[in-house]
């Protein structure tokens, strides 16, 4: 059934683009993950605040962007009538009207849980901070700067969910301006936002320039949008294993471990697709997307949630078996030394092949040489000689 014959209800879930909501809601995970580590407690106040406002933020932006875009999308019917899901406006699923008065009462909503934040949980500036932030959400799509429309908006969006959320939501729970947990975060943060923000525009690439819109797809076309897309999760890996490592003393590089194994996997998937993801290729832009972001929002979840079990068990000196953690961590390393490393190739295997029913004892040492294998180097885990050969033979 067409969304437009839906009841009322159904009609604004829809609207809503449930499928995009992990995009803001993520960034405020983490931001509060971090917050909450920074003071060692958990706040459910700060919790209701961070996602209080999260959640009228998102209803915020997706319903006025899309009255502000309704020019744009209706170009995009015109041209691909067949293509895409149904449009809210162009294809009458909610009256204008009703988009624009939704959306400006959302962020009502927002900047009042802004205020209650920063009166009730005593969070001094958190209320400036919350319109600030509605503010530059607003002006990516409304005039008079529209900077989606002026080739900024890629920017804009990744500065405002790769970098405003998180710190809000950390805020929120700790009360602390600038923990030092989510200053080593933030970087990987904001180039996983900005990939987003450029994979957003592949599959509007022709109506978003008949309309006059100029983003990165449209100057670069949709090749080298894809490109920055790609090179830009690259980035965000490099940029986590530097904190990894630059914060050993706060957070466990074992946690940025787990969060870069998803992040690179995944990001395996989307190179894989990117060739099929062309211009017009609607279907195959969506599978591309679909996999950018489980790659995003997997490994930043993966991130907080590994550095929440880690630090649990450290507060909570939990043995683990019989033998203490630093001496399972040592035995690990010991293992990727003993049954990882190639001697006659200089650098790491990243796979064991068996067959099923075999040991790790009995695999085969993939001898692939991948863009795995400087992870072991760019976390720490390992050093001197091997780190160095491992360097030089990829490189």
């Amino acid at each position: 059934m067409h969304p437009a014959f839906l009841p009322l209800p159904r009609r604004f879930l829809y609207a809503l683009k449930p499928a995009s909501w992990p995009k803001l809601l993520v960034p405020t995970t983490v931001g509060q993950v971090l917050g909450a580590m920074s003071v060692g407690t958990w706040s459910w106040g700060g919790a209701a605040v961070g996602f209080g406002f999260t959640v009228a933020a998102l209803v915020y932006v997706v319903l006025l962007n899309d009255w502000f875009d309704v020019r744009v999308d209706a170009i995009k019917r015109q041209m691909f009538p067949d293509a895409g899901a149904p449009k809210t406006i162009p294809d009458a699923i909610l009256h204008p009207q009703t988009v624009l008065l939704a959306g400006a009462g959302a962020g009502l909503c927002a900047a009042a849980i802004g205020l209650c934040g920063e009166i009730v949980g005593e969070r001094p500036g958190l209320a400036i901070v919350s319109v600030v932030a509605l503010v530059l959400l607003l002006l990516y799509s409304a005039p008079p700067l529209r900077f989606n429309d002026r080739g900024t908006g890629e920017i804009v969006e990744a500065v405002g969910v790769g970098a405003m959320l998180p710190w809000l939501g950390a805020y929120a729970q700790s009360g602390e301006a600038l923990p030092f947990e989510l200053l080593l975060v933030l970087p990987g943060m904001i180039a996983l936002a900005f990939a987003s923000a450029v994979a957003s525009g592949l599959a509007d690439e022709e109506s978003d320039r008949a309309g006059g819109k100029a983003t990165l797809t449209t100057r670069l076309g949709n090749p080298g949008a894809r490109d920055v897309v790609e090179y830009s999760v690259l980035a965000a890996a490099l940029l986590w294993a530097f904190a990894a490592r630059a914060g050993q003393s706060l957070l466990s590089p074992f946690g940025f471990t787990a969060a870069l194994a998803v992040l690179v996997w995944q990001w395996r998937t989307v190179v894989a697709i990117s060739p099929r993801a062309v211009t017009n290729a609607f279907v195959e832009i969506g599978r591309y997307k679909q996999a950018l972001h489980r790659a995003i929002w997997g490994s930043s979840l993966t991130l907080a949630l590994a550095l929440v079990l880690l630090r649990q068990l450290h507060q909570l000196n939990v043995p683990a078996l019989d033998e203490p953690w630093q001496t399972l961590a040592n035995r690990a390393l010991e293992t990727v030394e003993r049954r990882y490393w190639i001697e006659e190739r200089g650098y790491y295997a990243d796979l064991l092949i068996a067959q099923p029913g075999q040991t790790a004892e009995q695999a085969v040492r993939d001898n692939a040489l991948r863009s795995n294998q400087i992870l072991v180097v760019s976390l720490g885990l390992v050093k001197g000689d091997r780190a160095r050969r491992t360097v030089v033979a990829s490189a």
